[in-house]
C-alpha cells in the first residue's frame, strides 16, 4: 500500500501498483491501481476508483468516484458468445470520467470527452475526441462514434452501431440490432446495428430499429420510429417515421 507522497499526491489508503505516474498526479483514498498502468500528467483520481492493468489515462484527467476503468466482459448462463477483447483501454487527454462509470477493456476514448455518471461503455468501443457521453448512457459492443458527437442521458447505443461526427442524440433514445427478439441465438451474423451518419440529429426517445441508416444531416423527431433507411437532409417524424417538410407538413 502507497504512503502519501508530496510530488504526487498518492493517499496512505490507495493501491498504487505502478510506477507510470506523471508529475502533479492525484489519486485519493481507497483507489486502486493494477500493474501497467500509466497515467499522464496532472490526472485526478478521486475515491474508490478502480483501473485494471495496462489502462492509460491520458494528462489532465479527471476520473470521479467509484468508477471502474477495464473491467473485462464475462459470458455465465445464457451468453451465447464468448467475450473476445483485449486487455487493454485508453482515455485521451483532459476528459472527465462521471461517478460509477464503468469502461470495460478494448475501449479508447478521444481526448476532451466527457462521460457522465453511471454510463457503460463495453468493449471494443472508440469514442471520438470532444464527446459527450451523458448520465447512464450505455453504449453496447463495439460501437464507434466520430468526433463532437453528444448523446443525451439515458440513451442505448445497441452493439454494433456507427455513429459519425458531429451527431446529436437525445435523452432516451433506444435502438436494437435483432429482429429475431434474440430467437436464433446471439450470433453476430444476426446482429446489424443502425448507423448514423454526419451531422444527423435524434429527438428524444426515438427508436431506431436494426440496420437502418439515417443519412448526413437528417432529422429524426422525437418519439419516431425508424423502420428504414433515412435519406440525407431529410425531417422524418410518427409511427413509423416518415418524411415531412421541413414546415411539418
Amino acid at each position: 500500500m502507497a504512503s502519501v507522497v508530496a510530488d504526487t499526491g498518492i493517499h496512505s489508503t490507495a493501491v498504487v501498483d505502478t510506477d507510470a505516474i506523471g508529475s502533479g498526479v492525484t489519486i485519493r483514498e481507497f483507489a486502486v491501481v493494477r500493474p501497467g498502468v500509466v497515467i499522464g500528467d496532472g490526472v485526478v483520481i478521486h475515491p474508490h476508483v478502480v483501473i485494471e492493468a495496462d489502462a492509460k489515462i491520458g494528462e489532465g484527467t479527471e476520473v470521479l468516484p467509484g468508477s471502474h476503468i477495464g473491467r473485462a466482459p464475462k459470458a455465465v448462463g445464457s451468453i451465447a458468445r464468448e467475450p473476445t477483447f483485449r486487455a487493454h483501454v485508453e482515455i485521451g487527454a483532459r476528459c472527465s470520467v462521471g461517478t460509477n462509470a464503468v469502461i470495460y477493456y478494448d475501449t479508447e476514448i478521444g481526448s476532451e470527452t466527457l462521460i457522465g455518471d453511471g454510463a457503460s461503455i463495453r468493449e471494443l468501443c472508440r469514442v471520438g475526441t470532444a464527446c459527450v457521453i451523458g448520465r447512464l448512457v450505455t453504449l453496447d459492443r463495439d460501437v464507434r462514434m466520430g468526433d463532437r458527437t453528444r448523446t443525451l442521458d439515458k440513451a442505448y447505443l445497441t452493439g454494433g452501431m456507427r455513429i459519425g461526427t458531429d451527431v446529436f442524440i437525445a435523452a432516451s433514445v433506444v435502438s436494437a440490432n435483432d429482429n429475431t427478439f434474440g430467437k436464433v441465438g446471439d450470433r453476430e451474423e444476426n446482429l446489424r446495428g443502425p448507423t448514423i451518419e454526419d451531422g444527423a440529429r435524434i429527438g428524444g426517445g426515438a427508436s431506431l430499429l436494426p440496420g437502418v441508416v439515417v443519412g448526413r444531416g437528417s432529422i429524426v423527431g422525437s418519439g419516431a420510429v425508424v423502420t428504414r433507411d433515412v435519406e440525407p437532409e431529410t425531417l422524418v417524424l410518427g409511427v413509423p417515421a416518415r418524411p415531412v417538410s421541413l414546415d411539418g407538413r
